[in-house]
């Protein structure tokens, strides 16, 4: 397994049309996203990466929504994303539409993201699955300085590792584009293939969807079951209690 960090600089699309068939990929992410977001609300919503800056979110009910990139058309804050110019729990849902693919540093992204985020936030991540068409096509020779050639594609199981370790809740994977980038088969597993192949192809997907919410326990006060003792002193056979002899008392 490669490392995550690497000094190597991406040639990072600041497009989807950068991307073979990046037009269909983004409207397949899209129609799984409208599924999630009217399960959002809030007051911000940030979408980090200029891929995720051209996803179009209108569905969602939060209205002040700010994209932030390094490049790219349509960024209202233009800063590095692996140090987003944002307090910590500022935010209520994030996009990463593709943009761990396009990164040195993975890790730093979800580090950041995980920050701005606010408690019980959304995360919402979309990649390339390695275990597909896609991921084949990837290692095949030829057209190296393809946008595709360029993507980094982690796992889902890998991605899940780093969430958890950050505090953040899986609540939803989901796979989807099971032939080439170009064409999606609508009625071929539901008609050919029972149910349990049907589920079991689906984790085939070229492209993934990680729905994550960070968590936090609250801190509550515990009172302690113990109690403290009386202090207990001997003088002779008489035992007097917090200073005071038992006769003084009479």
């Amino acid at each position: 397994m490669k490392p995550a960090l690497q000094d190597l600089l991406l040639d990072i699309p600041t497009s989807w049309n950068d991307i073979p068939q990046g037009g269909f990929v983004k409207k397949q992410v899209e129609r799984h996203l409208n599924q999630w977001w009217p399960t959002v609300f809030g007051y911000h919503l940030l979408k980090v990466g200029s891929l995720s800056a051209e996803i179009d979110s209108l569905a969602c009910p939060i209205k002040h929504q700010v994209n932030v990139a390094t490049l790219g058309d349509r960024q209202g804050v233009v800063a590095d994303i692996h140090h987003l110019p944002f307090k910590e729990n500022s935010v209520d849902a994030v996009l990463l539409s593709h943009t761990l693919d396009y990164t040195h540093d993975p890790h730093q992204i979800l580090r950041e993201a995980h920050r701005v985020l606010v408690a019980n936030g959304y995360l919402f991540i979309t990649g390339f699955n390695p275990m597909s068409l896609a991921g084949l096509f990837k290692i095949l020779p030829g057209r190296k300085h393809s946008a595709l050639k360029q993507a980094r594609f982690f796992s889902t199981n890998r991605i899940g590792d780093w969430l958890n370790l950050l505090g953040c809740e899986v609540v939803n994977d989901q796979r989807f584009i099971y032939g080439p980038l170009g064409h999606q088969p609508r009625h071929f597993h539901n008609r050919w293939l029972p149910a349990i192949t049907h589920q079991y192809l689906q984790r085939f997907g070229a492209v993934y969807l990680l729905v994550a919410r960070k968590r936090e326990l609250p801190v509550t006060p515990i009172k302690p079951k113990w109690k403290v003792k009386p202090n207990l002193a001997t003088v002779g056979n008489v035992r007097i209690r917090n200073g005071v002899h038992p006769k003084s008392q009479v």
